[in-house]
This record gives structure tokens, C-alpha cells and sequence, in this order.
């Protein structure tokens, strides 16, 4: 079921998360390169990749990046956007991040970025791209963050999934950080960045978002006080929402 809701609203959403300001920022997607330090001539993976900004921020640099992706417009619109860059080493395919047609030990690194949230029990992730990384290679994982605060926590969620159906949990840091842990990679780097998005272009692009606007602005004055991990806030006369993203590379 959550595959399905996971399909509808990634369809919808396709072509706006493309030319979305967040999707596309080039401080965070030069941190994720970065901390991927792709070598050439390597075999790179990209899970749950879209319309395959990461895949192709990655294929200059590398001998061969694939990204798999469970909704077929989103893996559509990355191989257009990558004919259209002239990136023939860079290629996409329908399939499930959780369980890769892949064999194992058979690419040099693999990224996933703004993906754990989507997935229930997500160690299914981090055990597969592990399984498919050679060992020795670098597994890259990128995503926001839920508050340490219970209450801030389910407060946060709940906008989330009103505005996003597909939206399974983000989770704290000490659950994200025990994903790869109990699957024995190590951990090169850690940080965690703030992310500024324009509210109104983030409340309509998820296909709940508009309609569940007025549960969401009611919910919006009830901010626990232990939320610091999902604030909306002016500025410069308008909506921002100010995530916390957990940036890390790990060892295989």
C-alpha cells in the first residue's frame, strides 16, 4: 500500500520536485558530492533517485551512475533530463531502493537522498545498499530529521503526512544513526545542515497540501516547544520552512 501511495503522489509531484528550489540547491548537492568523493571510472548508484538531479550532478565525475526509482514518471523524466545534458553514461530504472535488481558487491558507492522518510522500516534501505556496495565503498545518506521532543515529533509528522501522503516518519538522530550501524558501515562524516524552503511552493506541491491547508495553518500556532527541527518563520515578507538535514557518508 504504501508503494502505491508512494507511486500516486510522486507522479503528481514529478515535475515540480525537478524545478524545485530545494531539489536543486547547489550548496547541498555540492556537500553530497563531496562527501560521496566519486573517483573516475567508478559504478555509482542513486536509490529512490527521481528525476535524477544527484544522478547527474555525479555522472561527470564518474565512470557510470544508475538510478533506480519506483515511480516510472519520475524515472521518465531523469532519463530526459539526462539526454538533454548529453549524459550517456548516466542510466534509470523502475524498481524498488529496497530491494535492487542489483547484484551484490557490484557498484563502488551508492547515495540516497530525502528517501529514508518515505519508507516503513527502513533498515530495508541501508541493508540493500549495502549489500549492492563493494566492500570498501561509500554508502551516502541525506535526509531531514524529526526532533528528539516526542511531542515536537508528532506534531511535526503530522503536517507532513497531511501535506504528503507518501510521507512515512522522519526520524531523530540516534534512529538514523543506529540504520547503518546495526548493518556494520562506518561512519566518515557526519553533519547536519538547515534547509530554507519557500512554504507556499512546499505546501503545493504535495498533492495533500492544498486542501489540508486549513488543518495545517491551524496546526501551525501549536509548535511545541521542543520543535526545532520543522519551524515556519517570515522572512524578507514571506514563508519560510527551515528544515534540519542529516548529511553522512559511511564506510562499507
Amino acid at each position: 500500500m504504501q508503494d502505491e501511495t508512494i507511486i500516486t503522489e510522486f507522479t503528481q509531484q514529478a515535475e515540480a520536485f525537478n524545478a524545485s528550489a530545494v531539489a536543486r540547491d547547489a550548496e547541498t548537492l555540492d556537500a553530497l558530492v563531496r562527501l560521496a568523493a566519486p573517483q573516475a571510472g567508478e559504478r555509482w548508484l542513486e536509490a529512490a533517485c527521481g528525476p535524477g538531479i544527484i544522478s547527474r550532478n555525479l555522472a561527470p565525475r564518474v565512470g557510470e551512475v544508475h538510478g533506480v526509482d519506483l515511480t516510472p514518471a519520475m524515472v521518465e523524466l531523469a532519463r530526459r533530463e539526462a539526454a538533454q545534458a548529453g549524459l550517456g553514461n548516466a542510466t534509470f530504472a523502475v524498481g524498488d531502493a529496497t530491494a535492487l535488481e542489483l547484484p551484490t558487491a557490484s557498484v563502488d558507492g551508492a547515495i540516497a537522498r530525502f528517501t529514508i522518510h518515505h519508507i516503513p522500516v527502513p533498515a530495508r534501505l541501508v541493508e540493500e545498499l549495502s549489500r549492492v556496495v563493494r566492500p570498501g565503498g561509500r554508502i551516502v545518506l541525506a535526509d531531514h530529521i524529526a526532533d528528539f521532543d516526542a511531542d515536537a515529533a508528532a506534531w511535526s509528522q503530522e503536517i507532513e503526512r497531511l501535506r504528503d501522503p507518501s510521507h512515512w516518519a522522519c526520524l531523530p538522530l540516534t534512529r538514523l544513526r543506529a540504520l547503518p550501524e546495526q548493518t556494520g558501515l562506518k561512519l566518515e562524516h557526519e553533519q547536519l545542515v538547515a534547509i530554507v524552503l519557500d512554504f507556499e511552493d512546499w505546501l503545493q506541491r504535495g498533492s495533500g497540501g492544498p486542501a489540508a491547508r486549513p488543518l495545517i495553518e491551524r496546526s501551525l500556532p501549536e509548535r511545541p516547544a521542543g520543535a526545532e527541527c520543522f519551524r515556519v518563520m517570515e522572512h524578507q515578507g514571506h514563508r519560510v520552512l527551515e528544515l534540519q538535514m542529516w548529511l553522512t557518508c559511511w564506510r562499507r
